[in-house]
């Protein structure tokens, strides 16, 4: 292992370049046994897990690399982040040698697992990253990022080949925010689940069924906004304004009947609130939350069938609650069943609601018909500061979601299936 670090080449990795330099995309992937999505922003040559709620970027490491000073600058930044609660996996090697004082000190680490709340000692490192872009317009790109090493045996329940995560959150370590930093480029990043990440202050341009505008920047033309709020005790996570949830379908519209404030964030305690995650497959809801959702769903279901057709519930297969068989309308556009429209109904200025539309929650078993969203229960990702909800991957796939973290705005598409594009069909130059 090399301990002896040059402060100045690490300081390089973290303070911006003098002129902006061109934005980075990276091609996303999703993993079918995990549902993770893994970046090519790879680290050492390995693809990694995004996590949206993420502080650092971690990797396993080899035997032999530089470590950061345990009383350099960065290493004082990195102190700031509140350790995430977790349970330890012994492997972690950064005991050696980091008594402070000392020449060999070397800066710790507490890189986490995001789906198994497990954890384990590190140390900071500088990791060499590389991307393969999205368009033969960009070559492949190499840099470095402060990183943490991490054992091997903290890469449990992540896809196979991923050697670590990629931490999205505003962390001034986490991915985006050393990005921005190095490149002068903006802090902004964007996400197309599960296709493709922009890093940088950067149009993407969606086809869509109008002849005289024929492509337009989704990032400026095609999202709603909303803010973006911040948990004391979960800083990482990305949380949205929800203050209730309906249901709609063929004009019977049910409202989840839950006491005033009940999804609110506790801006003093940090519980509560509706929190976005990469690394939790389907949207969860509180116990409370979620037995006043499935009555609005179930009486839309209800009162919103067409008539002269059956539509009932029948027994859920795990590890879903809400499953149903009948007479579901088959649509062309989106290429999907008819089914019921859940509505978030956003506040603090949000300039539309978030709904969430057939292709973002549903899923078929059996021949039923299965809502992706679940009551929070033991055994599911862990989630800092209980939430009242949190909105899985299912959920934001095939949206545009643009993270403005200097103006601390989430835009969002909506499922671009309805606007007659994908995430599949984004370009990032016009001709």
């Amino acid at each position: 292992m090399t301990i002896v670090w040059s402060l100045v080449l690490l300081l390089s990795c973290a303070v911006a370049t003098s002129d902006p330099q061109p934005p980075l995309i990276s091609r996303l992937a999703k993993d079918p046994a995990t549902s993770l999505y893994t970046t090519t922003v790879r680290a050492n040559k390995s693809p990694l897990v995004v996590d949206l709620a993420g502080s650092l970027v971690w990797s396993t490491c080899p035997s032999t690399h530089s470590t950061v000073p345990c009383e350099s600058d960065i290493c004082a930044t990195a102190k700031q982040q509140r350790p995430p609660p977790c349970w330890y996996v012994d492997g972690g090697r950064f005991w050696e040698n980091r008594d402070p004082g000392s020449p060999w000190c070397a800066c710790a680490a507490l890189p986490l697992n995001p789906v198994t709340a497990e954890c384990s000692t590190g140390e900071f490192t500088s990791l060499a990253m590389s991307t393969n872009n999205t368009t033969e317009l960009l070559p492949e790109e190499s840099f470095a990022v402060v990183g943490a090493c991490a054992p091997g045996g903290l890469l449990s329940s992540l896809p196979a080949g991923a050697t670590g995560v990629a931490g999205f959150s505003r962390g001034p370590l986490s991915l985006p925010s050393q990005l921005a930093a190095q490149r002068g480029f903006g802090n902004r990043f964007s996400l197309c689940l599960q296709v493709v990440a922009t890093f940088g202050d950067t149009p993407v341009y969606l086809p869509i069924p109008d002849p005289t505008r024929g492509v337009i920047d989704f990032t400026t033309s095609g999202v709603a906004h909303t803010p973006l709020l911040t948990s004391p005790s979960n800083a990482s996570g990305y949380y949205i304004p929800v203050k209730g949830i309906s249901v709609s379908w063929h004009g019977a519209d049910a409202t989840a009947q839950l006491p005033a404030g009940e999804l609110d964030l506790d801006v003093r305690t940090g519980r509560g609130g509706v929190v976005l995650s990469t690394v939790t497959p389907y949207a969860t809801m509180r116990p409370d939350v979620f037995r006043a959702f499935a009555r609005a769903f179930d009486d839309a279901i209800t009162r919103g069938k067409i008539p002269m057709t059956t539509v009932e519930r029948v027994p859920a297969t795990k590890p879903f609650e809400l499953c149903y068989r009948g007479g579901f309308p088959r649509l062309k556009r989106p290429s999907s069943w008819d089914v019921p429209r859940i509505i978030l109904e956003l506040g603090d200025g949000a300039t539309m609601n978030w709904t969430v539309n057939n292709n973002n929650y549903l899923v078929e078993v059996d021949g039923a018909m299965c809502v992706g969203i679940l009551p929070m229960a033991m055994g599911m990702p862990p989630v800092d500061g209980q939430p009242a909800m949190v909105i899985g991957g299912k959920q934001m796939e095939n949206n545009l979601l643009v993270f403005d973290l200097e103006k601390q705005l989430l835009g969002f598409s909506g499922l671009l299936d309805l606007a007659w594009t994908s995430c599949g069909a984004a370009t990032f130059f016009r001709n």
